[in-house]
């Protein structure tokens, strides 16, 4: 596991590289543990010296008297190890050997510098007399670094072996020294239970029992007088100044300047800096620790603070675990305080909370202490990235009755808003946050605005939006009363989020008046959080020139003013805009990397969990979509905030339909459009309403479905939103074609198809790529089952069964297959099953002649269809690109100069047998394919037979690879 290095095995190489070369001498040095006596195992075995004797001389053991007294004879590799321990006679005999190398001989000598008697010569005090021909060199051995000890640790406990934190953890503890970090690496992987690749396993593990053996027999070989300087190094756990040192020993400058000395000659100490002072591996510092008698132990503590305290900048958190350890409990809590106050103020948030929390929850905290911790844990959490056990704590604190109102109001607030903001349980954070505002209304009118502020936010499932508005009256004034601008500048901030919800026509001057340029922080972050605030609901309207804009300023005065959940959350609108904006290219592994930046805050990746089930659905990876659009688990959907559930459900009810389970659909779609009807911002129904009003159309429930159109309508009103009004466009579209499908009217199937038209030009304005794509796939449907309907003689020619096995025989003869339009694009039902009954389709397959202009209108939606399948292409949406070139082959001519039948793929995949592999390789099931495609599951199930013995394949899945 101690790798050797190449330069040495190349400087011994030299001597026996011509039988004339000169004889090599390579001095190896290093510390206890680097290594030397397995680079000289590895040097043994020099390849380049297969006929050289190998004499080996272990100083101190008496073997090196026959090496030293027999003829070598021959060309010969000494091995010399542990010079240092060798004495004055052995030194002796050792320089003769080595003044009489002979060519074609080579020695590697190696020692511990730190140990040598006379230091920085080997052999002893007086110079060697080396042969005119000798080289001699010298290789230095030097600690691991980070990524050596990474591969160590793989190599040890198995994949990566560890967080990044715990290798470097490792890495700093041991110092590198390989023999310390192989040691640590056998107790890590020994222990029970078993680890599992946490900083905070390898800080609890242990001095290994080498090390701690060395340091202490060197700590002990010192007389009791010198002894308390290193104990000092160990108390301090870090290297140090002279002068601090000492004045931690307590010995005096004299008798601690020559404790110093006596330590650096026996190395039990070492000079890892230049004038610092310490231990050369920093885990030996415990071992030494622990051996310290209490009473002395504690009094080093105690001079250690102090010294630390002189310190600039003063490590306060180092201070007070000190004062811990000196049993000063009322110091300790105020260098807790300070560190806290310290680390918030340079926006390490979330430093300031694991200090607080790991203090808070430590047994016999005087009340007055926890009076002052407990609220700044509080405000360091709402503004960094800290949830489950700072709720706990914070839910605790808020229960003690002798917390002052004032004190338990404030802890209250800051309960609420992360229980809102940062756990997405909206419900008992609003509940917390009721109480908060009544409770500091009379002590403390500042933060009684900031909690009226807090449920102006609409986002939240629940309360409805004329709710919201009375908060904000309410909010405003106290903040106007409070006098306090960072306050007002939070209301604003909320202000704006709710202005924009639902489309005012004054947000946007809203936006202008929030203080970018102001010098007070507090104010700064406010302003951040209200463009970030601003960014989000321009995404949601539909206005995504102006995002970029937003999100960059909002993220930059978020990084100034230290506002770490700011900065997440404009980074969860982002990944939205790439969505509806098409840029999808990488966006799958940026939404997986964000989920796992904030594993412990799942809710604030809620955006790019459905992002990714957005994505999924596209791909036709159902399984998988299912599983992105519940959030993983991490938390229940229904405390999603509404336009995020109202999207999420959008897709599901998509995927439901799909699946041919339409009244589960309906059930969902009433179920999700209650939440956005109750909410009342009408703006979020737009990634629900196509999705709806079909899913209660196709269960036959027109009433509910017309509802839907009109309460949409209605609630936007004049409302500038260009994305719902592009969506209320498709909706209306979408019932046009149901009622037309119903009643078998191919002019309702044309209206449909001009308004689908109208709402992919809407999207295309936006731009948003997909949805243009999927509207204008929808209209080509229509077209292409208005000329069915025609042809087939009206309401009596179209089939409504949906069954499986007209599909069936139109595949079989090489002809149409029925269009899916399970997601807002699947063939006419009744027209489509008409179009199989003619073959490739009556206009150009042998059917009765359609008019001019029927035949212009069918040859422009086939060309739709073309460029918005190459449109699905070109995005990745597989599942989309399948389904629309399904529904091409149901109306595409022949090709000129195909003989008569079937074409011949005995050696490659025919074009359906290509699509049906496609999807199941995605993971769609026989049954999803056959509904995406309109075949019967057993004709799937013969297509991907086909597919996997022509390809090859092993499994459905294996059929990715392959195609």
């Amino acid at each position: 596991m101690i790798a050797t290095c190449g330069s040495a095995r190349r400087s011994l190489a030299r001597a026996f590289a011509d039988p004339d070369a000169g004889p090599v001498l390579l001095y190896v040095e290093g510390a206890a543990g680097l290594g030397k006596t397995h680079l000289l195992s590895e040097l043994a075995g020099l390849p380049e010296a297969p006929d050289a004797a190998r004499l080996w001389w272990r100083c101190g053991s008496g073997d090196g008297q026959q090496v030293a007294d027999e003829p070598w004879g021959k060309p010969a590799l000494l091995l010399v190890d542990d010079v240092h321990r060798a004495d004055e006679d052995e030194l002796r005999r050792l320089r003769r050997v080595l003044e009489g190398l002979e060519p074609g001989s080579a020695a590697a000598v190696a020692y511990r510098p730190e140990e040598l008697p006379v230091p920085g010569l080997p052999l002893g005090g007086s110079a060697m007399a080396y042969p005119f021909r000798l080289t001699v060199l010298t290789h230095r051995l030097a600690p691991w670094d980070e990524e050596r000890v990474r591969r160590a640790a793989a190599d040890v406990l198995g994949e990566s072996g560890g967080t990044a934190e715990a290798v470097g953890t490792l890495h700093e503890r041991t110092g590198g020294v390989p023999r310390a970090v192989v040691d640590l690496l056998a107790l890590l992987r020994e222990q029970r239970p078993a680890f599992t690749g946490t900083a905070a396993e390898v800080a609890a593990a242990g001095v290994p029992t080498r090390l701690a053996e060395l340091v202490l027999s060197r700590t002990y070989a010192l007389s009791p007088a010198h002894r308390p300087l290193v104990w000092a190094a160990a108390v301090l756990d870090g290297p140090a100044a002279r002068d601090e040192l000492i004045a931690v020993s307590g010995l005096g400058a004299v008798p601690g300047s020559d404790a110093l000395l006596r330590a650096l000659e026996s190395a039990a100490l070492a000079e890892p800096g230049e004038g610092r002072y310490g231990f050369a591996v920093p885990l030996a510092a415990a071992a030494v620790r622990d051996t310290v008698p209490g009473p002395v132990r504690q009094d080093l503590h105690r001079r250690a603070a102090g010294v630390l305290s002189r310190r600039q900048p003063v490590a306060w958190t180092a201070v007070g675990e000190h004062h811990r350890a000196a049993g000063d409990d009322r110091r300790w809590l105020r260098a807790v305080e300070k560190a806290a106050e310290s680390a918030a103020a340079s926006g390490r948030h979330q430093e300031a909370i694991v200090l607080l929390e790991r203090t808070l929850a430590a047994p016999g905290i005087p009340p007055q202490a926890r009076a002052r911790l407990a609220p700044l844990l509080a405000r360091n959490a709402v503004t960094g990235l800290r949830s489950d056990q700072t709720v706990e704590v914070l839910a605790q604190i808020v229960q003690d009755a002798d917390l002052p109102p004032a004190v338990r109001g404030e802890l209250r607030l800051d309960l609420g808003l992360m229980l809102s903001n940062q756990m997405g349980r909206f419900a008992d954070g609003w509940r917390v946050l009721e109480i908060a505002a009544a409770e500091l209304r009379e002590v403390r009118s500042v933060l009684a605005a900031r909690a009226m502020a807090a449920l102006v936010t609409p986002y939240w499932p629940g309360a409805s939006l004329d709710v919201h508005r009375g908060w904000l009256i309410k909010a405003v004034a106290a903040a106007d009363d409070s006098g306090d601008e960072a306050m007002r500048t939070a209301v604003l901030a909320n202000q704006v989020g709710l202005a924009m919800s639902w489309a005012d026509p004054e947000a946007w001057d809203l936006v202008e008046r929030l203080p970018v340029q102001s010098t007070d922080p507090a104010c700064v972050r406010q302003a951040a959080r209200g463009l970030c605030n601003a960014a989000d609901s321009a995404v949601w309207l539909g206005f995504y020139r102006r995002v970029d804009g937003l999100l960059a300023e909002g993220r930059e005065l978020a990084t100034r003013s230290g506002a770490p959940y700011t900065e997440h959350s404009a980074s969860g609108t982002r990944l939205l805009q790439e969505w509806w904006t098409g840029q999808w290219l990488g966006l799958a592994r940026r939404c997986e990397e964000f989920i796992a930046d904030t594993a412990d805050m799942p809710f604030l990746a809620s955006d790019a969990y459905v992002v990714r089930g957005l994505l999924a659905v596209a791909q036709g990876d159902w399984g998988e979509a299912r599983s992105w659009l519940s959030q993983r688990g991490t938390f229940g959907t229904e405390n999603l905030p509404v336009p995020l559930g109202a999207t999420a459900a959008g897709a599901v009810i998509r995927l439901t339909l799909a699946r041919q389970e339409v009244a589960d659909a309906a059930e969902q779609a009433r179920a999700a459009w209650t939440v956005v009807a109750e909410k009342g911002v009408w703006p979020w129904a737009a990634e629900l309403a196509p999705w709806a009003v079909e899913a209660l159309a196709r269960a036959g429930d027109t009433t509910g479905a017309q509802a839907m159109v009109r309460d949409f309508a209605q609630g936007l009103g004049a409302a500038d939103a260009p994305a719902a009004r592009a969506a209320l466009v498709w909706s209306r579209a979408v019932l046009a074609e149901n009622e037309a499908l119903a009643q078998g009217k191919p002019s309702g199937l044309l209206a449909a198809a001009e308004a689908y038209r109208k709402a992919a030009a809407a999207y295309a304005e936006l731009p948003r790529p997909y949805s243009q794509a999927l509207t204008t796939e929808c209209a080509g449907r229509c077209v292409l089952a208005a000329d069915a309907v025609g042809e087939a003689g009206g309401a009596d020619g179209v089939d409504r069964s949906g069954g499986a096995d007209g599909a069936d025989r139109a595949d079989e003869a090489g002809g149409a297959d029925r269009a899916d339009r399970a997601d807002g694009a699947q063939a006419a039902e009744g027209a489509a099953d008409g179009a199989g009954a003619h073959g490739s389709g009556a206009s150009a397959a042998g059917g009765s002649a359609a008019p001019a202009g029927d035949r212009a209108s069918t040859a422009s939606a086939i060309a739709e269809l073309e460029s918005c399948a190459q449109h699905f292409t070109d995005l990745g949406a597989v599942w989309d690109a399948t389904r629309a070139r399904a529904l091409l082959r149901t109306r595409q001519p022949a090709k000129k100069g195909r003989p008569p039948g079937r074409p011949s793929h005995s050696d490659q995949l025919s074009p359906r047998e290509a699509e049906v592999a496609q999807l199941a390789s995605s993971g769609l099931t026989n049954r999803e394919i056959a509904a995406t495609l309109h075949l019967s599951p057993r004709t799937v199930e013969q297509h991907i037979a086909g597919a996997m013995r022509k390809t090859g394949a092993l499994s459905r899945r294996d059929l990715v690879h392959r195609l």
